[in-house]
């Protein structure tokens, strides 16, 4: 049987040798474009129908719509503090302004955390004049502290 981590491999083998973008992945799913990347990088669990849109958009067979249905082991990095740079810098802002995210969230919501299940998430492309900027929005419903 493959892995949910070979067929993520076999996703973005025939996405490049396709030529296809992650949006046209998402719309051939029907569903949101970052969790449509999440999902076929091996982060989310797939339904039989949404894995096999996927697999026939891109020329794969059932071990990879077999994989893509697989319970995931979520946030696996092959290291602790993630290496590549795009990723580490992730990890630097949470670094940085963690204690910040914290600290507004406690004092607006009350005790509690952002869920990262109940959760949503979008990258844009914003045209500025010193360079386009990166937006990245996290979305994640309160969840207040019970005790």
């Amino acid at each position: 049987m493959m892995t949910r981590k070979e067929a993520a491999e076999a996703v973005r083998a025939a996405k490049a040798r396709l030529g296809l973008t992650w949006a046209q992945l998402a719309e051939a799913v029907d569903q949101p474009l970052a969790w449509t990347t999440s999902a076929l990088l091996g982060q989310q669990p797939m339904t039989a129908e949404q894995a096999q849109a996927a697999a026939l958009l891109l020329d794969l067979g059932d071990d990879v719509v077999q994989a893509l249905q697989l319970q995931p082991t979520r946030g696996a990095l092959e290291s602790a503090v993630p290496v590549d740079p795009t990723i580490y810098r992730f990890y630097e802002v949470l670094q940085v302004y963690g204690p910040t995210i914290k600290e507004l969230i406690h004092e607006r919501f009350g005790d509690g955390i952002m869920s990262a299940i109940n959760f949503r998430l979008d990258v844009a492309r914003v045209a500025d004049p010193a360079g386009d900027r990166v937006v990245v929005t996290l979305d994640g419903k309160f969840l207040p502290y019970q005790w």
